[in-house]
């Protein structure tokens, strides 16, 4: 027997703060400097990037469409007055001319306009292909999908990719275009108003200068805040009961429903009770809103009453005032008018660079936090091995495994066992390369010669042959290799059972997890690895079916690592790794090793039938294959 011990008693010193408690101090940026520069971060990439000609198109394009709206609606605008002098004036000739000028307008009007929609939706649209792709990438890339939610480093990034990208595309080129229009109107009705009176342009712009400033520094932070919050809250919610469905069946079996309605109102009470807040500060805005915008109604008829009762100004040029008027204010009280979406814009904003400072390579996140662990190194090689592996829990102290040296040789198959908590399928993840705090290294060979099959094995929707091929997507083996391989994997009747290999089914639903594991093994079959490492993954299995498929890995010459408790599975083993828990570990000849602690000792360097110790540093070990002796040789 090979052992080691650590030195010292290690204490996890994992503080009781939750990760999403520190998470909560996060806040949304204020309508600021910061929140553009979070913006330009997120869109830069798609309108500096390959898509830029695109891009830039489709916005000329809109432009182009925004300018000719505009010249139309300040032609609208003047035969308005001008059907209302006339009308005034008791002027048929007048009014008519103008009836029919109006409408050859319109006839070009309504066109542009409707154009002028369809390709600002149809340019959002592309945009979120393109920036959801991207996120998606990252999301996928180097597995960061697992490591956010290992972490928890980030709140609900399914929420962030399918909603939050949508309403960034989509409400960013709404306010791009809205902005960019206000300043055409803000450019051609005042040429209009200045010709008529420029007493009331000055009006116009203390007054909308006045409505800004209220709207930003009264209602600005408070509605940012409280939308960013609702955003995350309901998602919150929205997860709670997706988990409700993924765990219907283990739910139901433990009658867990007062326990999880009580969860669920607890999610939902913040929804509601952060809406209420919500509501009350919206209020307020509207009723600032709301008089900001009638009083455009009467200011400038009482500017303009002078002269219309004086004679000195016709009728219809105070009407086409008062609707330049109505335009130019329009233009520039833009924030005041869209600030309730443009609060809940900016929240989403923020959202959306917190995922890309964590998924994407050329983001640019904020300094990260001095991390208090080295990292294990994963190093490529012709077979596995561990060199003075120490392995602790993310975002722990805590030791699970302390140098820990081993090399597997093609053949070998090695047991992992312990009690529960000691680390045995985390040593597992670590081989993965999915937990990457401790130290040491990890040399494996290409990731494609390793297959991982877990105590539930995943079961993605779409056909019987889907499943049997995951993770790739395409096979040379044809049908009948295939209906060959679930015989072997002793599922031969399933294939008939379900209508044949494209057969699509709700397969969590319909296989037993006996089943599920089988085809699991089926898998190895297709795929052939010359590494695979069980997690438990013959737990539902009877004694029959789990030693005929572990003799067939065998038979294949693949090297096995797996976890399991049962007496049986030791014939399929070479060796045997105890883990003690606190770090310590044991190595042991699987010939003689029993589950109830009487152990063979295993031959190491202390002679034969004699036992080597490790401590502290532990002891190198060799597993070689079991065509030979079963020889553990302690090196260096």
């Amino acid at each position: 027997m090979i052992m080691n011990t650590p030195s010292s008693a290690t204490t996890d010193t994992r503080t009781d703060e939750d990760p999403a408690a520190s998470n909560d101090k996060r806040r949304a940026a204020a309508l600021s400097l910061a929140a553009w520069k979070q913006f330009v971060n997120v869109a830069r990439p798609y309108w500096l990037g390959d898509q830029k000609r695109t891009a830039w198109t489709l916005l000329v394009l809109l432009i182009v469409l925004m300018l000719v709206e505009t010249k139309l609606a300040v032609m609208l605008n003047n035969q308005a007055g001008e059907m209302t002098s006339a009308l005034a004036g008791r002027n048929g000739d007048r009014f008519w001319n103008a009836v029919r000028a109006c409408l050859l307008v319109l006839a070009f009007a309504v066109p542009v306009y409707a154009f002028y929609y369809y390709m600002r939706d149809r340019f959002a649209n592309q945009w979120r292909r393109w920036l959801t792709g991207r996120f998606l990438d990252g999301y996928l890339k180097e597995r960061k999908y697992y490591a956010l939610g290992a972490n928890s480093e980030i709140d609900n990034p399914d929420q962030r990719i399918s909603e939050d990208i949508n309403t960034f595309t989509g409400r960013s080129i709404h306010f791009l275009l809205i902005f960019l229009g206000s300043i055409m109107q803000l450019v051609a009705f005042s040429t209009v108003l200045w010709s008529i009176s420029q007493v009331l342009v000055g009006v116009l712009a203390v007054y909308a200068l006045t409505g800004t400033v209220i709207a930003l520094y009264v209602f600005g932070n408070p509605l940012i805040q409280l939308n960013f919050w609702q955003l995350r809250r309901e998602a919150d919610f929205r997860f709670s009961l997706i988990r409700l469905r993924e765990n219907a069946e283990s739910i139901a079996f433990y009658r867990g429903e007062a326990q999880e309605r009580a969860h669920i109102d607890g999610k939902f009470d913040s929804v509601i009770q952060n809406f209420a807040h919500l509501i009350r500060k919206q209020c307020s805005l509207n009723l600032f809103q709301r008089t900001f915008s009638q009083l455009t109604l009467v200011l400038p008829f009482i500017i303009l009453a002078q002269g219309v009762l004086s004679g000195e100004l016709e009728v219809g040029r105070a009407v086409q005032a008062a609707g330049a008027f109505t335009a130019v204010l329009s233009a520039v009280g833009v924030i005041v008018d869209n600030f309730e979406s443009l609060s809940r814009f900016v929240a989403g904003i923020g959202r959306l660079q917190g995922l890309s400072a964590l998924v994407l390579a050329d983001a640019q996140p904020e300094a990260p936090a001095a991390d208090p662990h080295p990292r294990i190194q994963m190093r490529p090689g012709a077979h596995l091995a561990l060199e003075a592996l120490t392995l602790h829990p993310p975002q722990s102290e805590r030791v699970l495994i302390r140098e820990l040296n081993l090399v597997l040789k093609p053949g070998d198959a090695l047991l992992i066992t312990g009690d529960s908590g000691c680390g045995k399928s985390s040593l597992l993840r670590a081989i993965a390369g999915l937990w990457n705090t401790g130290s040491g290294t990890i040399q494996h060979p290409p990731l494609e010669s390793c297959f991982f099959l877990p105590q539930q094995p995943y079961l993605q929707a779409g056909t019987l042959r889907s499943q049997l091929l995951y993770p790739s997507g395409e096979s040379n083996l044809g049908d009948a290799a295939l209906l060959e391989i679930l015989d072997q994997a002793h599922l031969p009747h399933l294939a008939a059972r379900v209508g044949g290999l494209d057969a699509v089914e709700d397969w969590e639903k319909l296989l037993s997890v006996g089943e599920q594991q089988r085809l699991a093994f089926a898998r190895v079959l297709v795929h052939r690895p010359s590494i695979v490492i069980l997690d438990e993954a013959t737990s539902a299995l009877d004694s029959g079916n789990e030693a005929s498929l572990y003799a067939r890995l065998r038979a294949n010459g693949t090297t096995l690592i797996s976890i399991a408790h049962r007496a049986a599975v030791l014939r399929h083993h070479t060796h045997v790794l105890r883990l003690l828990g606190d770090g310590a570990w044991e190595m042991h000849d699987a010939e003689g090793y029993q589950f109830d602690g009487a152990v063979v000792p295993l031959r190491g360097s202390g002679g034969s039938g004699g036992a080597g110790t490790g401590a502290g540093t532990g002891a190198s070990l060799q597993l070689v294959p079991p065509a030979s002796a079963p020889v553990m040789a302690a090196a260096g």
